[in-house]
């Protein structure tokens, strides 16, 4: 009798197919998706007001002529004369200029990696995301593709997001977005797998660098703003606000 129960136990799975007991995806905002570690970073150039920021580019001009031979010996000294006032300016707020324009390249440097640099904690794992699909050409093996973004009109009448904010998305062969910024929830395998591609959007051609391939289990069209793709937060905001929550509010070494 024990031998009939399990036969048919084993019969009642087979029937039942192989998804009864399939897990959803892990449910993923898009300020997940860069790298936590690399988020918070000494940037003396976002600490700069508006005023100041535009008095540091004026040196940057202003040396720059200076450098040149151009000019008369009057339009050199008023050059040389604009440059002394504003590097005291910039000296009497705290600001030692050339440190600053020393520190362009590291700058740079960490902005870069904050913006490419994904997750390496949902390398490889089954998550369910919403965004807006961009159509993209099809794979060399005729795999329908489409980018995600996080928010409408970025790559056409926006510009494109950091690419730890794109995902070249591998989708199944039921479904294509049917439209520019069509709002999705997909499913599937989330790979850091970063690539570059320039294609036509609808302003012109335009470069799709994402860091991000999903491989897609399921998709669920959206329509309202019931489904949270209108953020009043930026995502840049939320972001920032992810990494100094995930490092415990301290600030990233140097």
């Amino acid at each position: 009798m024990k031998t009939l129960y399990g036969i048919v136990a084993v019969i009642a799975l087979a029937l039942a197919g192989p998804d009864v007991d399939a897990a959803p995806g892990v449910a993923v905002d898009w300020s997940d998706l860069p790298d936590p570690s690399v988020q918070v970073f000494e940037d003396p150039y976002r600490d700069l007001s508006p005023e100041q920021f535009d008095d540091v580019l004026f040196v940057v001009r202003l040396r720059g002529r200076l450098q040149q031979d151009g000019g008369s010996a009057e339009e050199r000294q008023k050059w040389q004369d604009l440059l002394t006032e504003t590097e005291d300016a910039l000296a009497g707020g705290g600001i030692d200029i050339d440190w600053l324009l020393d520190q362009r390249q590291v700058v740079t440097e960490r902005r870069k990696k904050a913006g490419t640099a994904g997750n390496p904690q949902f390398d490889g794992q089954t998550v369910t995301l919403a965004g807006f699909a961009i159509p993209a050409p099809a794979d060399a093996d005729g795999r329908p593709v489409a980018y995600l973004v996080p928010e409408r009109g970025m790559c056409s009448h926006l510009p494109p997001p950091p690419p730890n904010q794109m995902i070249r998305v591998r989708l199944n062969d039921d479904w294509v977005p049917s439209y520019f910024h069509e709002p999705v929830r997909l499913t599937g395998t989330l790979s850091i797998d970063p690539s570059d591609q320039r294609m036509m959007v609808v302003d012109g051609l335009m470069p799709m660098r994402a860091t991000f391939r999903l491989d897609t289990d399921s998709v669920e069209t959206l329509e309202s703003r019931d489904d949270r793709l209108e953020w009043t937060q930026s995502v840049a905001d939320r972001i920032r606000a992810a990494g100094h929550r995930k490092m415990g509010g301290a600030k990233a070494p140097e």
